[in-house]
């Protein structure tokens, strides 16, 4: 069922699938209209046409019950997010120069973000984790999460959290209403989080309206080794595979040993798995074991792929990595760690995205503003570079804006 490939005749798996948005984005375009046009009404309208609401928007989450298991585990990952966020946060600096510019950066967050939380064949608690937690490493103050069918896990993760701001809805609309604002569902700087295509959709049409992290594809996987246990590599490509019928796992490797043995092991694991259905959708149609013929080959189709998960064997392959979401390294460095409990964020960049950007953190929640503040010397001494380029794109008022301060400054030197 897994195929074992050459590279040479791989082309298809290591050519980057383009995301297929034009029939969702017609699809999604008289929704964000609608939710632009008439707010609540329209979600609520949409809501109950797509995701079966019965009852209010909003969501309380007083009575979100899990088991101790649960909640400690929300607790660990939790508190692994936060510390990683935290390392990622932009930090204020400030320079002093020789010459008399005194330049710096001012950190600030934004004021509100939204948080996109799948629940349809998989709800995930744990994108609310790696959504809302580095808002709040950042300072974002007003969180809101939107989910179609929130679970138990993911009110009680919202609780955890504090986030008061939820409410039942998913796809366009969702989008849609935190992108405009309703008399319900606040207005929000930046969405972020997974969802099918047609959230995606919804995200394209409306960067630029409100922020947002990346529009999202099926997820993905490439795996590099050149000998490993199969054991592990074929459970990691199920755990992709399980996603997604459209998901992607991808194992490079020179040696048809390893090869061999990973495509029996993915057969033997998969009459146990109860997620099958899924998985062999996505080992049938998107998958495969690319044979390479030599690793510096697998290095440069895993960069063609930039790959949302890269998992390496050898830590020194490291230097050769320019594109992909997170890199795992090593036998006991599974990409399901990665999802729940290791700290660093889940919410990747997919569809070769990685190419321009990591993964989110706490980063996306602030912005970064320049300072300048120029002593007379300074001034003096960039005048000539400043008067000169003005001067040169035709900006008269800009060179005289120099100009004026520094016959001042000689007014005062009594020149």
């Amino acid at each position: 069922m897994l195929r074992i490939v050459p590279l040479n005749e791989a082309q298809g798996f290591v050519t980057r699938k383009k995301v297929r948005l034009a029939e969702a984005e017609a699809v999604v375009a008289p929704i964000l209209e609608a939710v632009r046009s008439r707010g609540d009404e329209a979600v609520i309208e949409y809501a109950r046409k797509f995701d079966g609401l019965e009852g209010s928007l909003t969501v309380s989450t007083a009575d979100a019950r899990v088991s101790p298991q649960f909640q400690s585990a929300l607790e660990m990952a939790a508190k692994n997010i936060r510390d990683y966020a935290a390392l990622q946060l932009p930090r204020e600096t400030w320079t002093e120069c020789s010459d008399g510019r005194r330049l710096g950066s001012l950190v600030r967050s934004l004021e509100s973000m939204g948080a996109y939380i799948p629940a349809g064949r998989y709800p995930l608690p744990s994108t609310l984790l790696m959504t809302v937690i580095p808002a709040q490493v950042a300072g974002v103050q007003t969180l809101c999460v939107t989910s179609p069918h929130p679970s138990a896990e993911i009110l009680a993760a919202a609780k955890f959290l504090g986030v008061e701001n939820i409410f039942r809805v998913g796809g366009a609309q969702a989008i849609a209403a935190l992108a405009f604002g309703t008399a319900t569902v606040p207005k929000v700087d930046r969405i972020v989080g997974p969802g099918n295509i047609y959230v995606a959709a919804a995200k394209k049409l409306l960067a630029g309206e409100v922020g947002i992290d990346f529009v999202a594809g099926p997820t993905e996987i490439v795996i590099i080794a050149e000998d490993a246990d199969p054991r592990h590599i074929a459970a990691d490509m199920l755990a992709q595979a399980e996603h997604d019928v459209e998901a992607s796992s991808i194992l490079l490797t020179t040696s048809r040993s390893l090869a061999e043995r990973v495509v029996l092991e993915v057969s033997r694991q998969l009459e146990t798995l109860p997620t099958a259905a899924v998985a062999c959708q996505a080992i049938r149609h998107n998958s495969a074991v690319i044979l390479c013929p030599s690793m510096d080959a697998a290095m440069d189709a895993s960069n063609q792929l930039a790959p949302e998960h890269l998992a390496i064997y050898d830590a020194s392959l490291l230097p050769k990595i320019r594109h992909a979401g997170s890199v795992f390294i090593g036998p006991n460095s599974p990409e399901a760690a990665g999802d729940y409990a290791t700290g660093p964020n889940h919410v990747l960049p997919t569809s070769g995205a990685a190419r321009i950007r990591g993964g989110l953190s706490s980063a996306d929640f602030v912005k970064v503003i320049s300072v300048q503040e120029l002593m007379p010397a300074a001034l003096r001494q960039l005048a000539p570079a400043i008067t000169t380029l003005a001067r040169a794109e035709g900006l008269e008022a800009h060179a005289r804006s120099v100009e004026v301060r520094l016959m001042n400054d000689e007014v005062r030197l009594g020149n």
